[in-house]
């Protein structure tokens, strides 16, 4: 009796691990879930940078929750800040890895003042790679984006054509809005007084982190190296609404207009964290000085951003 209650218990034990086997979920299937369920966004995003393209960063963003963007509550929110203030905005936030985007005023055409640069230099890439520009040629890039240098601007805007080159090179990132001012300018400098649309501008900063860019990847950083490093005094803008640990490259521009003695004041760029790239565009014109142009872009800015996310206190 005792053998045959042995026998029978080992067979029960032998079914029940064989029934166990058939439901355990593969160690391959379990790993997938813990990573899913533990692994921080952070984490994510330096996982992103020893390797992982920026398609899958843009794969893994996508699965998270994501906020809604309310467009009327961003708007009301925009009327109430801009009341009191002079002159024409028009903003627009695109996240590159989910899609969700806001626009404010988007049937506005502004002045691009120096942000216009950051297309000159794109330009100026599409015919001939970094290493292969002379010496003083990429000086005075790095001097137009990192300074804000308006000789090299001027320089650099004749090697490429200008006008009819920056309109051309425009169409080539899919720019509808743009075109490049030929001739003489009352306001001293053509590429400054370039009429344009955020949703251009938001469009040219898209090109910048995409694969399916005209520009090769080694172009695209460069650039985004110099608009990441501008030097002191011009950081403003855009990097107001970034929240702690997330990396800016921006833009800025800033001109008094002769017509009116009023400043077009414009900031545009990139914010990124997270797995995310956030696309943010603000142009304005009609400031009575320069510090309350830089105030309203940075005031929208914030105002659009903290509902694209929550910065972590």
């Amino acid at each position: 009796m005792i053998t045959g209650q042995g026998q029978v218990t080992g067979r029960v034990l032998l079914a029940l691990a064989l029934l166990l086997s058939l439901v355990t979920v593969p160690a391959e299937q379990t790993e997938q879930t813990e990573q899913t369920e533990q692994t921080s966004p952070a984490v994510l995003v330096a996982r992103a940078t020893t390797g992982v393209t920026l398609r899958r960063a843009e794969r893994v963003a996508a699965v998270e929750p994501l906020r809604p963007v309310s467009s009327k509550r961003i708007g009301r929110r925009l009327d109430r800040y801009l009341a009191g203030r002079p002159g024409r905005v028009t903003a627009m936030v695109k996240d590159l890895a989910s899609g969700r985007l806001y626009r404010y005023h988007p049937g506005e055409r502004l002045i691009t003042a120096s942000s216009s640069k950051v297309l000159i230099l794109m330009a100026l890439l599409l015919r001939t790679p970094w290493k292969k520009l002379p010496r003083d040629v990429r000086r005075d890039a790095e001097l137009m984006i990192r300074a804000s240098d308006n000789q090299a601007a001027d320089r650099l805007w004749l090697r490429i054509g200008g006008a009819g080159g920056f309109t051309k090179a425009a169409r080539r990132f899919g720019l509808k809005h743009t075109l490049g001012v030929p001739g003489s300018c009352v306001d001293l400098f053509c590429w400054g007084i370039t009429r344009t649309s955020v949703d251009d501008q938001v469009r040219l900063m898209s090109a910048l982190v995409s694969p399916r860019s005209p520009l090769k990847a080694r172009e695209r950083s460069r650039v985004l190296d110099l608009m990441g490093t501008v030097v002191d005094g011009q950081d403003w803008g855009l990097s107001a609404a970034a929240c702690r640990g997330e990396r800016v490259a921006l833009k800025n521009g800033w001109l008094r207009r002769v017509s009116t003695g009023r400043w077009a004041v414009v900031t545009v760029g990139l914010i990124s964290g997270d797995g995310h790239h956030y696309a943010v565009a603000v142009l304005s014109e009609g400031a009575p000085d320069v510090r309350q142009g830089i105030a309203t872009v940075e005031g929208v800015a914030r105002r659009i951003m903290r509902d694209f996310r929550r910065c972590s206190a």
